[in-house]
């Protein structure tokens, strides 16, 4: 698998249709989630590729939201993306606004973690210490299962991505948990900075 561009190059493109600070920490978030997963799972020698498929995968979102995944492969054809990324970064939306179904683990990782990082960042925000790195798994699965509690994070699609890993929700509850502690210092000083 190859991406294309470079990191810098996919940062810039970022940047260039994703203007809320919400948005750019978001890709922020997960692209660390998903270089996490990548050594976690056995896929060190494609690390940089999955971090910049969480990187770029919602390009589209901010100024395109009604065209969400649908958007994406103009925008990222037009920057020089491969065909490859292009698939993987489309593949997350899954049944929700596109029919590319995740095939790679990187892409069933990214489908399963992207919502699961909303829930878990807005957990985050409501704990004193405004981290992840005190949050406990039964803190989190009491968050989960609040309906109310950060309502536009799909629970069927965390569930549905766990389900697509072979794993149990506890499973990928508790690696994201852990995935969000590995980056969240670095993604806090792209936003002090």
């Amino acid at each position: 698998m190859t991406a294309g561009i470079t990191r810098e190059e996919a940062f810039a493109l970022l940047n260039k249709y994703n203007k809320e600070a919400f948005h750019i920490l978001h890709a922020l978030t997960v692209e660390g989630v998903m270089l996490w997963y990548a050594n976690e799972l056995g896929f060190e020698k494609e690390k940089e590729y999955w971090g910049m498929v969480g990187l770029l995968h919602d390009i589209d979102f901010e100024m395109y939201p009604e065209e969400h995944c649908k958007k994406a492969p103009e925008l990222l054809k037009e920057a020089g993306v491969s065909d490859d990324l292009i698939h993987s970064v489309c593949s997350h939306g899954y049944g929700i606004c596109v029919d590319i179904e995740p095939a790679h683990t990187m892409e069933k990782v990214l489908f399963a973690t992207d919502e699961l990082t909303g829930l878990i960042g807005a957990a985050a925000r409501m704990r004193p210490s405004k981290s992840v790195m005190d949050m406990e798994l039964s803190s989190l699965k009491k968050k989960f299962k609040d309906k109310k509690f950060a309502a536009g994070c799909s629970r069927d699609v965390i569930r549905q991505g766990a389900q697509m890993l072979g794993w149990e929700l506890d499973e990928l509850l508790e690696k994201t948990i852990m995935a969000m502690r590995s980056c969240e210092e670095s993604v806090n000083k792209v936003f002090s900075s």
